[in-house]
């Protein structure tokens, strides 16, 4: 997105409590409002990050989509999706949905995966989302309730509809975990509810958040390998400090939360929100590392929006064709890696996409 003068990109954040402000700033350019919320917090710009400690290099804006509360999905016809004569049904894989359940639905439909009622319609099709599926958007809550009940409407069906660990799924647990609990962030005192609000946490979601959410969230798996693609949510060779096997990083996952300790969490969600490492020089050698050490043939990632890894993040001023045109995954990296965050958040396509590519 186009930043004011003198205004450096904004930063994904596990921030500190001395650091845990609003800016000064309103912009409104058009629709898209950037109002003074948790979310848009910033460092003030004399104080740079320690070595180490910011995971990210750039924060992902949270754009006001009045739409989406205001304006209903219609109900999109399904497709029936295709299916195999034995065998397995067709793999799809699901971005980042933060919150938008009226994209999701609608995008599960034009593919065929649910019907105008939102049940599954697919038989044998299996749906991987890549994690991801609260804050900033208006109903996270809603997201995860829709893949629960996918997940066993599928089962029953002879398919499946599973899902991956992603960093705003450990910040969601940390923060009703240990809330204002410190941390050792590494730089200074740090807490998850701080990281959670500055993130997008939205306070809807944090009261109808129940248990048995807790209790998905937290057996969620970290990597998955699926027909030769390696399925990760973050864009990063992070995973490689939890195992040398995709079985020995999924159980130190579950075995740290089950631990429940908060900084071990906290570590867990810093080197998760760390991104970026397949876009530039040197990408697709660490594409490698992880195909090398835990099989598959090509990475299948979210975290990252695509209007990201291409450097077009468009504009906030709402004028027709200036916003991130996402119309479906970016192959990049010599080619192993397919990106599948559409950028939903900032007014992108929430992308749900059935492999292998059409190429």
């Amino acid at each position: 997105m186009t930043q004011g003068a003198g205004q450096g990109p904004e930063v994904e954040r596990t921030a500190t409590l001395r650091d845990f402000r609003v800016p000064a700033y309103v912009h409104e350019t058009g629709p898209y409002v950037r109002s003074i919320h948790p979310g848009n917090a910033v460092p003030p710009a004399d104080e740079a990050y320690p070595e180490g400690y910011t995971p990210t290099q750039r924060d992902l804006p949270v754009i006001n989509r009045g739409d989406t509360l205001q304006v209903p999905v219609e109900p999109v016809p399904a497709a029936p999706a295709p299916q195999p004569a034995t065998g397995p049904g067709p793999l799809y894989v699901v971005g980042d949905v933060h919150g938008y359940l009226d994209e999701l639905v609608a995008a599960l439909q034009e593919q065929g995966l649910i019907d105008a009622s939102g049940q599954w319609c697919a038989g044998t099709a299996r749906l991987w989302f890549l994690g991801d599926f609260t804050d900033r958007g208006p109903d996270g809550i809603g997201v995860i309730d829709l893949v629960m009940r996918l997940s066993a409407e599928a089962a029953a069906a002879g398919g499946y509809c599973k899902a991956l660990m992603g960093n705003h799924e450990l910040l969601l647990l940390g923060a009703k975990r240990f809330g204002d609990t410190p941390v050792n962030s590494g730089a200074g005192t740090a807490t998850f509810q701080a990281a959670w609000l500055l993130n997008g946490g939205q306070k809807t979601d944090m009261d109808r958040l129940q248990d048995h959410h807790l209790q998905w969230m937290a057996r969620l798996d970290a990597v998955e390998e699926v027909d030769g693609y390696l399925l990760i949510h973050s864009d990063t060779t992070a995973y490689l400090d939890y195992g040398d096997s995709i079985e020995a990083v999924n159980d130190t996952v579950r075995e740290a939360l089950t631990r429940n300790d908060a900084d071990e969490v906290w570590d867990l969600f810093r080197k998760f929100t760390k991104r970026f490492s397949f876009r530039d020089e040197g990408g697709a050698d660490a594409v490698r590392s992880l195909l090398d050490t835990y099989g598959g043939t090509r990475v299948v990632h979210g975290h990252s929006p695509i209007p990201y890894l291409l450097g077009e993040v468009g504009s906030e001023d709402g004028e027709e064709g200036t916003g991130p045109v996402v119309e479906g995954p970016h192959v990049y990296a010599d080619g192993l890696a397919i990106a599948m965050d559409g950028g939903v958040t900032m007014a992108g396509k929430l992308l749900v996409q059935q492999l292998p590519l059409d190429t």
